[in-house]
């Protein structure tokens, strides 16, 4: 994301002032990353297929919602987070099982564990800001 845009999200988003941008963009990133390999992954492997198919989506959903400038509230955001969290979880523990035969299905798992801790770092950055 471009810096005009970090910039305008620092100043404009209402309730959350004290958001770490470069924290908030991790996450973006992270979000980013583990849909393209949900999404990959749910066109090789049917047996996990649904599970990518909706992380993709949570991950998806999560990254447009921290875009957005105003009408983001922290408890909003804080569930949001938590259900991205959860549906990385169920989709890397399905592609755990298997990531021994397939390099795609590890992938997935890997970019899901990511994810999952930069969604934690950012739940973290927004309790420390809140406090």
């Amino acid at each position: 994301m471009d810096t005009m845009m970090m910039n305008a999200m620092t100043t404009d988003m209402s309730g959350m002032e004290e958001m770490d941008m470069p924290t908030m963009q991790a996450c973006m990133d992270a979000c980013s990353a583990a849909e393209q390999a949900m999404t990959i992954c749910s066109t090789q492997m049917m047996d996990c297929a649904p599970a990518c198919m909706n992380g993709a989506d949570m991950c998806h959903t999560m990254m447009r919602a921290m875009m957005r400038m105003d009408g983001v509230t922290p408890g909003a955001m804080m569930s949001m987070l938590d259900a991205c969290i959860a549906m990385c979880q169920v989709c890397m523990d399905e592609c755990a099982a298997h990531a021994a035969e397939s390099e795609i299905c590890a992938m997935c798992a890997q970019a899901c564990q990511a994810c999952m801790d930069s969604c934690m770092a950012m739940k973290d950055m927004m309790m420390k800001a809140a406090a």
